[in-house]
């Protein structure tokens, strides 16, 4: 049996006592890092033996755990944080443990994009849309926009704490006054959660560095970088066709 496992996405206590249960009692654990893991398992004292499974060894790994699947073992899979198959490696083992025909059954729990859906306070509409990382290349992500534009509604994504300014800027360009929530580190000790316009929220966190006293009182000069896994919900309003037509194209070709 195939256990996809749920594990917290900060605050190590959101684990289930099913997911605990399980992952005492499986054979084996298969962890997107296996250091990650290891400290849940230390905190709820649990020794089942662990493998890695990322993105660089998924199909290696895929294969074996398919063998032990096969021989009648128990298998847990689980990510860093979050659900595994959403945005993080195991899909390609849960396709083929049910394309094999073999048990699988998914353990839910913890979830980034449900948490800040629900902690933004944009969910007034009915449903949303989970598109993954934001784009790398703001023309790409300028095309992305105008696709999620034309459908409307709520969308959530992730994005890296490195590129978050310059997607908020690029995505300011194209519609300044979309509502938006920053949702960061989100069930850790310095949890965020940020709301404004697409504007307002590019300029709050393009603050320029500031001098802070350093040994002897002297001023030395500190980025303000911005830390920790970021989930982002856009409130896109109803579906507009204009407005992410032909003008989306033409600034995706200028960035």
């Amino acid at each position: 049996m195939l256990y996809v496992c749920a594990t917290p996405i900060g605050n190590l206590s959101d684990v289930t006592l099913r997911v605990l249960e399980t992952l005492r009692t499986v054979d084996l654990i298969a962890a997107e890092d296996t250091r990650c893991a290891r400290k849940l398992l230390a905190r709820y004292d649990i020794h089942t033996p662990l493998t890695s499974l990322f993105a660089h060894n998924e199909a290696q790994k895929t294969a074996m755990l398919l063998e032990q699947l096969r021989d009648g073992r128990q298998v847990a899979l689980v990510t860093d944080a979050g659900l595994p198959g959403i945005a993080d490696p195991g899909t390609r083992l849960v396709s083929a443990a049910l394309t094999e025909g073999l048990p699988m059954t998914v353990l839910p729990g913890a979830s980034a994009p449900a948490t800040a859906l629900v902690a933004s306070g944009l969910a007034e509409a009915e449903g949303f849309r989970f598109v993954g990382y934001l784009a790398r290349r703001p023309a790409d992500l300028a095309r992305s926009w105008g696709d999620w534009r034309r459908c409307g509604g709520v969308v959530v994504a992730f994005e890296s704490p490195r590129r978050l300014v310059r997607s908020l800027t690029t995505l300011a360009g194209l519609a300044p006054d979309v509502r938006v929530a920053v949702c960061r580190e989100l069930t850790k000790i310095h949890e965020e959660v940020v709301r404004g316009t697409m504007t307002e929220l590019a300029q709050r966190f393009s603050v320029p560095p500031a001098d802070v006293a350093g040994a002897g009182g002297k001023a030395v000069r500190r980025s303000r970088t911005v830390r920790g896994e970021i989930t982002l919900v856009f409130d896109l309003g109803p579906p507009c066709v204009e407005k992410g037509g032909p003008a989306v194209e033409d600034a995706a070709r200028q960035l």
